[in-house]
């Protein structure tokens, strides 16, 4: 098996580059379409690393499209019909991002991160701990660490600055900010989407402890799924025959790398530090097997 490529960057002079992410390069096609293109970057409390981890933005391109199609009877999504020869007639800009572009409909991003928990693992154990809510959502007493919440919960957050962490909300305040309709569109269609997702990835082996969506809207009103869905950089993936509640489950996703990051004397700000090649193959490794346990078991 060939190495997979690896792209830190991308560099296409033919568009206009709109904005350069944490993981994602994002480019104007036209006044409709948009070309996203999926790094090999990797980014940890809110800090891009200096190493990228190969293959990652093919696996994530592929598990993101795989949930686009996947979904469609759920809502709809941003990806447009456009081919990528279309979008890039020179065949070395369009080598250079091959299998790690996505052509998607321009939309207006909602100003509100839907995330949805099956799971009580990370901010939402340390909220729990501290009084017995997640995001002001009331749980039975004595829950364990990683234990499987009683049913799913929805619990948005803003959406932050590059750089800066995205604070939980109440859903309140995604009424204030998307009004009631819209609010309560986007919190059904979460709730539906990760439920049928984790329904069919435990039957892969995979338990979705949480994920994150994005969505957005077109000049009509009408809901779009975009940005990214159901990745292993989106959501925490756990092996299902690994999961004890009590203990923090081994990870598909960046959890890993973020574990690693935890035992080393950094601040977490700016610059990342180094990774060790076998934190970087190990990591690479995780991304193509959860891949594999998704999409061909």
């Amino acid at each position: 098996m060939n190495p997979p490529s690896v792209l830190f960057e991308s560099s296409i002079t033919s568009l206009e580059l709109l904005n350069r992410g944490k993981v994602r390069d994002i480019y104007a096609i036209d006044d409709e379409h948009l070309l996203i293109v999926t790094t090999d970057r990797i980014s940890a409390f809110d800090v891009v690393l200096p190493d990228p981890i190969p293959g990652k933005g093919l696996v994530l391109t592929r598990v993101a499209k795989f949930w686009f199609e996947r979904t469609r009877h759920i809502i709809a999504n941003h990806l447009a019909d456009l081919t990528l020869q279309q979008v890039l007639p020179d065949a070395a800009e369009r080598q250079q991002v091959q299998g790690r572009a996505m052509i998607v409909k321009r939309l207006r991003p909602l100003p509100v991160e839907a995330i949805v928990r099956g799971y009580l693992i990370g901010s939402g154990w340390k909220d729990y701990q501290r009084s017995g809510n997640v995001c002001g959502i009331g749980l039975p007493a004595g829950m364990q660490l990683a234990e499987r919440l009683p049913e799913a919960i929805y619990t948005p957050s803003t959406k932050a600055e590059q750089g800066e962490h995205d604070e939980n909300i109440a859903y309140a305040r995604t009424e204030e900010l998307l009004g009631r309709e819209l609010a309560a569109k986007v919190r059904d269609s979460s709730l539906r989407l990760y439920r049928e997702a984790a329904d069919y990835a435990l039957q892969r082996g995979i338990i979705i402890a949480d994920t994150k969506f994005e969505f957005g809207t077109d000049a009509a009103g009408n809901l779009y799924l975009i940005d990214e869905a159901l990745t292993p950089d989106s959501s925490r993936f756990w092996p299902a025959d690994q999961y004890h509640p009590g203990t923090s489950p081994p990870s598909f996703d960046k959890q890993f790398i973020r574990d690693y990051l935890e035992k080393l004397d950094w601040d977490k700000t700016p610059p990342g530090p180094r990774l060790p090649e076998d934190i970087i193959e190990k990591s690479s490794a995780k991304y193509r097997e959860a891949e594999r346990r998704l999409t061909q078991g």
